[in-house]
């Protein structure tokens, strides 16, 4: 069981990968590249195949329907490959991404180019609401940095976050919420 739960994670990183493209920074020849062969077939270990000898889904009909659809195309590949970044894990104390969601801090679902303090649902402090801000990419990295600098009266309890990659991870991962 915990295979099959190991290998459907693993499938699930897989097509969201290609469905972004995969990693741009490994780029890969396929022209030289070999494949696996599958394992129904009566290959022997080390034997390979390239791209051109494998077979595509229209070439070879399956006569029996498969266990799992294919995957679709993802209407919005920012969602597709919108990851939560480990570095999101000490805003997960306290605020949640699902919308309507209120913690100990609002929910940060769709806040990504809203107004500062204008959460529906959540009791923003004072100084807060009269910040006049909006949640684009440069005040959002000020406030991660240092909350009660920016928005002096915040019931914000954090202190901040001074790695500006970890910010940046953060940010990305709220514009695509």
């Amino acid at each position: 069981m915990m295979f099959a739960a190991k290998s459907a994670t693993s499938l699930s990183l897989l097509l969201a990968l290609a469905a972004c493209g995969g990693n741009s920074e490994d780029p890969v020849d396929t022209a030289t590249t070999e494949t696996p062969m599958a394992t129904d077939t009566m290959a022997t270990p080390g034997d390979t195949m390239t791209p051109a000898e494998t077979a595509t889904p229209t070439e070879t009909p399956s006569a029996t329907p498969s266990a799992t659809p294919t995957p679709k195309p993802s209407a919005s590949a920012t969602t597709a490959a919108n990851v939560e970044p480990a570095s999101f894990a000490q805003c997960k104390a306290c605020h949640s991404v699902e919308p309507g969601k209120n913690g100990i801090g609002p929910s940060l679902a769709g806040i990504y180019g809203d107004k500062a303090g204008d959460v529906a649902g959540f009791d923003f402090s004072d100084a807060m609401k009269s910040s006049g801000l909006t949640w684009n990419r440069a005040n959002l990295d000020r406030f991660i940095t240092d909350p009660k600098a920016v928005v002096p009266g915040t019931k914000m309890g954090f202190g901040g976050l001074k790695d500006a990659a970890k910010r940046q991870e953060i940010i990305t991962y709220l514009r695509g919420l």
